[in-house]
């Protein structure tokens, strides 16, 4: 069975969602781990924990920054996309994003942003291309944007 959990400081699986991400194969994790452990994240953040048969599997952030240059003046985005290799063909991707949305729309953000260098993922899920843009580390990556309905 998949479960996907927002989760604030308050919530009991916080702590194991941030070891997760400390723990996870992708250079990002790490960096989440931290920030989720620093109390940095502002009180409508959430960390999405996707979770197979009990067991964490994959998460995202919903976040006012990421790594695009604040001078653009865009929030809020959906960073942090991390699925374990081996729950990885699952649409647990779509699954933790579909709920980053929702939420998304709940908290009343009309659209929502996302920074990737993969090419056709985001795509699938009905993002829309802005084109390259500079990170804040000096790479480019490409700027997408989803309208959430609300």
């Amino acid at each position: 069975m998949t479960r996907v959990t927002p989760l604030t400081k308050a919530h009991p699986q916080w702590e194991a969602a941030a070891a997760f991400a400390e723990k996870s194969a992708w250079r990002a994790g790490p960096y989440l781990a931290r920030m989720m452990r620093q109390g940095v994240l502002l009180d409508w953040e959430r960390v999405f924990l996707a979770e197979v048969d009990g067991e964490a599997a994959g998460y995202c952030a919903f976040l006012k920054k990421d790594e695009l240059p604040e001078q653009w003046g865009l929030f809020p985005f959906i960073g942090f996309v991390y699925v374990e290799e081996r729950f990885r063909g699952r649409r647990l991707s779509e699954k933790i994003i579909g709920c980053a949305l929702r939420y998304a729309a709940q908290c009343g953000f009309g659209r929502v942003y996302l920074m990737s260098g993969e090419r056709g993922l985001y795509e699938k899920y009905g993002f829309i291309s802005m084109g390259d843009y500079e990170t804040v580390f000096g790479t480019v990556d490409q700027l997408f944007y989803k309208d959430t309905g609300a």
